[in-house]
């Protein structure tokens, strides 16, 4: 059962990569209504047609104009922002923010925000800086929050430098480092479940489907592909793009060298949940039948 406070629930980004499986997770769940929040101007889309089929409600809004994202949010209990930055334009507090007052006027009781990362300290990267001054919006607001951190998408192994195509795995930092990873769909099913853990509510929730080391995992890529893999460790991304050395590495290369060598989450929180998350091994073996 979900918490009797909570009714409805609008996901900003539902059709987006981990919005959809956050939008699923909760549509399978059963206890709320379901708003799918989009921005105008109204356009077809596949991920929309079927949340919808499946019993969620589309919504748009203008997210430049305030009272027609109030309109849009109004009856809303919960607002879970899987907003992403833009790489040629807003960062995550700018891309928030109007939904954040927004869901203040309209009388939304808790907010999640697009974190679903690792967790970084402040002068980490500029995409960092821009959630944290986002994150102590949130507190201010009066709203209620939970922050959900998850390490890596499993579904990115090949974002992070492990390309199956080619039997390649590039390394941010040495093979030991030890890294969270989790699936989206056990994504969708941890942010379910902090609608009705009582340690949520304005909380810091630090979960992994897995914690094991860049090697490891590398470990089990060969082991379902049954082949040994070329290894190129490069620790010294952020110093080439800080300095301007050649070869310099791109702004994506240097975001994903912090992750790696700057992320982290602390104790976890995995055994507050009723569900066991899926062996990362499952996710590598369907990531590799889908390269083949």
């Amino acid at each position: 059962m979900s918490d009797s406070q909570f009714k409805t629930v609008a996901i900003a980004g539902g059709t987006g990569t981990l919005g959809y499986a956050i939008a699923e997770a909760f549509l399978n769940d059963g206890s709320y209504n379901v708003k799918i929040l989009r921005r105008k101007p109204e356009n077809e889309n596949e991920k929309a047609k079927l949340l919808a089929s499946k019993g969620a409600e589309i919504v748009y809004a203008d997210y430049s104009q305030h009272d027609d994202l109030v309109k849009a949010l109004k009856g809303t209990d919960v607002v879970v922002s899987t907003l992403n930055f833009d790489p040629k334009g807003a960062g995550f507090y700018d891309s928030q923010a109007p939904l954040l007052a927004a869901a203040k006027d309209a009388s939304v009781k808790r907010f999640i925000p697009s974190e679903y990362g690792a967790k970084f300290k402040t002068g980490t990267h500029v995409l960092i800086d821009d959630k944290i001054k986002f994150g102590e919006e949130v507190e201010k607001s009066g709203l209620e929050y939970t922050y959900i951190y998850v390490g890596l998408f499993q579904e990115y192994f090949g974002w992070l430098g492990y390309d199956i195509k080619n039997k390649k795995a590039t390394f941010y930092d040495d093979g030991s480092k030890i890294f969270p990873t989790t699936s989206l769909h056990d994504i969708g099913k941890y942010t379910v479940e902090t609608l009705k853990i009582p340690e949520a509510r304005n909380g810091h929730i630090n979960v992994a489907g897995a914690n094991l080391s860049l090697n490891e995992y590398l470990e089990i890529f060969e082991k379902v592909t049954g082949s040994k893999w070329e290894v190129v460790v490069d620790k010294d991304v952020k110093n080439r793009f800080k300095n301007k050395i050649d070869p310099v590495p791109s702004f994506l290369e240097d975001f994903k060298a912090t992750i790696v060598q700057e992320g982290q989450l602390g104790k976890f929180d995995n055994d507050k949940f009723s569900f066991t998350p899926k062996p990362v091994t499952e996710v590598i073996e369907e990531l590799v039948k889908q390269a083949s």
